[in-house]
């Protein structure tokens, strides 16, 4: 099959790359079904809600430093870096408020959203380099942090 005359090598990379990005979060978003035992439509909500959590609960620079290790499509669905952040008073200082968050948004009742948290914070620490699971942990109150490790 003979290449398009009229298409660029720019146009060409491009396609690879989006191909690329599309495939890295279709692994991802896979991976997280396997491991929560979910359908990829509840996989992919869970992973937008609980990062975005985790997002407003950390710093505002190891967020930054967490985004971008995240798979792009995944950021590409996030509310964008430069909007006002809620804080933690939206977001709260406890798992409770963590996981009460996370099941507002999905609309479940809070105690079904613990296994879906979970799966998704193991789906980010083994996307993420080493030492920025250890900076995220280190951003998060004690009761969290139990949270984050537990996935390990």
């Amino acid at each position: 099959m003979a290449d398009n005359p009229t298409e660029t090598p720019q146009s060409r990379s491009e396609k690879r790359h989006e191909s690329h990005i599309g495939t890295t979060y279709a692994a991802f978003i896979r991976h997280l079904s396997e491991v929560g035992k979910m359908e990829t439509g509840v996989a992919e909500c869970a992973a937008v809600s609980v990062v975005n959590a985790l997002l407003h609960r950390i710093q505002p620079s190891e967020a930054k430093d967490l985004r971008a290790q995240l798979p792009r499509k995944l950021v590409e669905f996030l509310p964008k870096e430069n909007q006002a952040a809620p804080g933690t008073r939206a977001f709260g200082r406890t798992r409770e408020d963590f996981l009460r968050v996370v099941a507002e948004d999905l609309r479940k009742d809070i105690s079904e959203v613990e296994p879906l948290v979970r799966a998704v914070f193991q789906g980010l620490r083994e996307h993420i380099s080493e030492g920025e699971a250890d900076d995220v942990e280190s951003n998060l109150p004690p009761d969290l942090q139990d949270l984050w490790r537990r996935t390990q």
